[in-house]
């Protein structure tokens, strides 16, 4: 393949259907484990124009009104009362209790490294991380522009220059690549809904640019040239738009969730899982192992793989893929490193990044993971976007 090439990105904002979605999904997450943090859930929303449906399957003690926690992350987005109504939206909900079969007490502050092999995956999954030095944050550079797009629309500071934006919008950045590396933007393009029409497209397309574009383009130090194709609701003016134009589902932005489909990933959804679900933190812990072989300077770029089978403590494999030719390792002796350093069976992932603790430690975490991508979070200071491991792989 040739390293001159154009990739694209896209991120959304908080209204989007699909990332509404994802927010209630985690919400539910979040309130579970703050009320019992042994609780097992798995929470998936579908989202309709005044519509909510909402299915839940758990294990715990908690008495939870999914109903109202739902209505409180919608009130919370912003949307008015005519496009989606928090409190008089129809929200239907299936429940399935599994306490009595699935429900068990953890206390990782005191489990041993023996207690840790019993906890198993009850799923068979791969699953892919990424770093490369694209950015500071180690994430590609056309996702990272895109999620500081999007963040950037649903800012205060954009809602109060521009209060005719409604809460749904979405950010697309191209760039252009030479031997591998970024070179310039290519493109870069924005849609945003709008409440009424009592802006036109030119003065929309101006309020964008000059309160969004230029603000986080010069934040993070990359220029548009003559060439760049800038656009803004190129179809036009977008009234409305959220639940009432299309509607949305709970995990279905996994590649905006990764690294914007620059790298492989697993494909199941993140969002809506506790911390016990081998296809959620097991994705966090190959974006933590990628991370650090990056950050310890031994690849410029590498994929982390790994395996868990059904009943496993662990994966069952582990491959390092790196890119580029200047690569002082091969690929098995980077995975031999990986295995002497990282822990990664699944009890001791959750022990050691504080999984079920995050929600109470932040007042609800993983619903804030749900918007601008679940990597490269150091916004959040997500334990598995930490550099501690540097050390140990040089050593």
């Amino acid at each position: 393949m040739s390293d001159d090439f154009i990739f694209t990105s896209g991120s959304m904002t908080a209204g989007h259907p699909d990332k509404l979605c994802d927010q209630v999904s985690d919400a539910i997450v979040d309130h579970y484990l703050m009320a019992d943090p042994n609780a097992r859930i798995v929470a998936e929303s579908v989202l309709a124009s005044g519509l909510m449906f909402i299915s839940t399957h758990y294990a715990s003690k908690a008495v939870l009104d999914i109903a109202d926690i739902a209505r409180q992350v919608v009130r919370s987005v912003g949307y008015p009362k005519e496009i989606f109504d928090a409190d008089a939206c129809t929200i239907m909900t299936s429940f399935a209790d599994h306490t009595a079969t699935d429900y068990r007490v953890l206390d990782f502050d005191r489990i041993d490294d023996a207690y840790i092999d019993s906890i198993v995956s009850k799923h068979q999954v791969t699953l892919f991380g990424y770093a490369c030095n694209q950015t500071a944050d180690l994430m590609p550079l056309p996702v990272w522009l895109a999620h500081a797009l999007s963040k950037q629309m649903d800012s205060d500071k954009v809602k109060k220059k521009l209060p005719y934006l409604l809460p749904d919008a979405k950010a697309q950045v191209g760039v252009e690549y030479k031997n591998g590396k970024p070179s310039r933007i290519h493109s870069l393009t924005l849609v945003a809904s709008q409440s009424s029409v009592d802006v036109d497209v030119e003065q929309l397309r101006a309020d964008l640019l000059e309160h969004v574009v230029q603000p986080v383009m010069k934040k993070a130090k990359w220029d548009l040239d003559k060439k760049t194709l800038l656009s803004a609701n190129p179809e036009g003016l977008l009234i409305g738009g959220g639940p009432a134009a299309h509607s949305g589902l709970t995990g279905r932005k996994t590649g905006v969730d990764t690294y914007g489909e620059y790298a492989r990933h697993s494909g199941a959804a993140l969002s809506g899982k506790d911390p016990l679900r081998v296809d959620r933190v097991g994705a966090y812990a190959a974006r933590y192992v990628a991370r650090n072989l990056v950050a310890a300077g031994l690849v410029d770029e590498c994929e982390v793989s790994l395996s868990y089978a059904v009943g496993a403590a662990g994966p069952v494999s582990i491959r390092v893929r790196a890119f580029g030719d200047d690569v002082a390792f091969s690929n098995a002796e980077l995975a031999e490193k990986v295995k002497q350093v990282f822990d990664l069976r699944l009890g001791a992932i959750v022990r050691d990044f504080g999984l079920i603790k995050l929600p109470e430690l932040h007042d609800g975490f993983y619903r804030k993971l749900a918007c601008y991508g679940q990597m490269g979070r150091v916004d959040l200071d997500a334990p598995w976007e930490r550099n501690d491991k540097v050390d140990a792989l040089k050593g």
